[in-house]
């Protein structure tokens, strides 16, 4: 699953059944378990009939969320493993991603930053396991843009973001192991796919 999609299942659960404690009004108040007539399973702390504190709730597509709630909704920090094996860890506001989280992607990538409304939103970098390389810099409803930096094992590129993968130029290239530094002017000679390596420019 994309880290710009949500699982929004358990909010159109069905009334299923309830064990634990109630309060004196017989609303769902502590501890308890409740199986919904869907499959979907949440065990944790209730509130007045609502969740509140910490649970757990394991949906019927696989996904499985543990963490904080409040008043119903998923608030604070937690967790949720996705369907396909990708997984958020982090803050929560009013059941979406908010605040710092970090996302690890199916293939091991993952992104670590900041969150609004369930996207990247905010200061973050996201790394490529294959090859440990990163792109780093400020995040706006999914894509970088502005100023930002790609980080290489060897080297690294400062520029500013167009779109998303790629920066405009002029940009600097910065050599870890020699200090040198190179202003680029041709785009092609930036080496940007995290597969690849910069070519200085004569």
């Amino acid at each position: 699953m994309s880290d710009t999609e949500s699982n929004d299942e358990e909010f159109k659960e069905t009334i299923g059944t309830y064990e634990g404690e109630r309060n004196e009004a017989k609303e769902r108040h502590g501890k308890g378990k409740m199986l919904f007539k869907n499959g979907e399973l949440y065990t944790g702390n209730y509130k007045n009939g609502k969740r509140e504190g910490y649970g757990v709730y394991k949906f019927k597509n696989g996904a499985k969320y543990s963490g904080n709630y409040v008043n119903n909704l998923r608030e604070g920090e937690g967790t949720f493993l996705y369907p396909d094996g990708s997984k958020y860890q982090g803050s929560f506001k009013e059941g979406k991603r908010n605040g710092f989280g970090k996302y690890i992607y199916i293939n091991g990538d993952y992104y670590e930053g900041e969150w609004a409304d369930d996207m990247k939103n905010g200061k973050g970098t996201y790394t490529f396991l294959a090859t440990g390389s990163k792109k780093s810099g400020t995040w706006k409803n999914g894509v970088l843009t502005d100023e930002g930096t790609i980080i290489h094992a060897d080297h690294r590129i400062v520029g500013k973001f167009v779109n998303n993968d790629y920066m405009d130029v002029p940009a600097k290239i910065q050599y870890r192991s020699t200090l040198y530094q190179v202003n680029v002017t041709n785009p092609s000679l930036l080496g940007q796919n995290p597969l690849e390596a910069a070519t200085e420019e004569d």
